[in-house]
């Protein structure tokens, strides 16, 4: 093995050692009954750490003097985002870097001796199916119907914005707009609440009634969080602006936790929703506004 082959495994060596040691005590936190609530989660998560101490131990035998500096911040974290998002955004959120980790590895697949080659392909089979395998059985019973309060939440950040911006365009009032925006969210809610569960009745395996309440219930509360602002400032243009940027974030804060939750890039799907939002309210401040001059409205 050449010189810089021999640095390129150590090095690899000691990121490999950091990273699944870092994972196995993440891994053997969440295995906690009190963090998993759940025994059957709890003793895959024991598996899960188990696993990662194998690999560490592996990337150990080529750098045997070295330390690795436990970051329980990072452990915290991932404690706190089990807490806030669920087990499965945890779990998820933790793999989201297996590819990069993969790559890795395999790069200096030809540098690792014939002697250990047979528990490099163990790890990395661990890597690519073992671990993913153990993620999906941890699913929670509420990422089956994240697809459901995405609906809710797209539906409601065009349709409430397009509302708001045209009102704004027709009234001179932001309590007006606003009202018409919550009273429309109310009435568009119970519409797709029927939608969601007319769509979950064809051939979804999980409760047909839960698809509904989610969905009804995620576009009138980002309905009603839209609105907000119409109802502390007579302004049109602070009311829309801050109105918009609880849009953004909400939208932001969806698109991740569902890129996370199923694999998918974050970039797309955020501007394609953004695109949408704003094309909407531009045109239907446009068409209010036109139809305020046209029909001579001066409320």
């Amino acid at each position: 093995m050449s010189e810089s082959g021999s640095q390129q495994l150590l090095e690899v060596a000691r990121v490999g050692c950091t990273d699944e040691y870092l994972d196995h005590l993440t891994y053997k936190r969440l295995s906690d009954p009190r963090i998993a609530k759940n025994k059957r989660f709890s003793e895959i998560l024991a598996g899960l750490s188990a696993t990662e101490y194998r690999h560490y131990e592996f990337w150990r035998r080529y750098v045997p003097e070295f330390q690795v500096k436990a970051n329980s911040l990072r452990v915290d974290l991932i404690v706190l985002l089990r807490v806030l998002f669920g087990l499965t955004f945890a779990v998820r959120y933790l793999d989201r870097h297996e590819a990069s980790v993969i790559k890795r590895y395999r790069a200096v697949a030809e540098l690792i001796p014939p002697q250990d080659r047979k528990a490099f392909d163990e790890m990395l089979r661990d890597e690519e199916e073992h671990e993913k395998e153990f993620g999906q059985k941890i699913e929670t019973s509420s990422v089956h119907y994240i697809s459901f309060v995405v609906l809710g939440l797209a539906d409601a950040l065009v349709e409430i914005t397009g509302i708001h911006a045209g009102s704004l365009g027709i009234y001179n009032s932001t309590e007006i707009s606003g009202l018409a925006g919550v009273v429309a969210g109310a009435a568009a809610s119970l519409a797709m609440s029927s939608a969601a569960f007319a769509q979950a009745k064809q051939g979804f395996t999980g409760s047909a009634r839960l698809s509904a309440v989610y969905t009804g219930v995620s576009y009138f509360i980002t309905a009603v969080i839209l609105a907000t602002p119409y109802f502390l400032t007579p302004s049109q243009v602070v009311a829309l602006a801050a109105s918009l940027v609880l849009a953004v974030i909400i939208v932001a804060s969806i698109t991740y936790y569902s890129s996370v939750i199923s694999g998918k890039g974050f970039s797309r799907d955020f501007l394609e929703i953004l695109g949408i939002m704003f094309g909407t309210t531009l045109v239907l401040y446009l068409l209010g506004s036109f139809i305020r001059i046209a029909i001579g409205i001066t409320i």
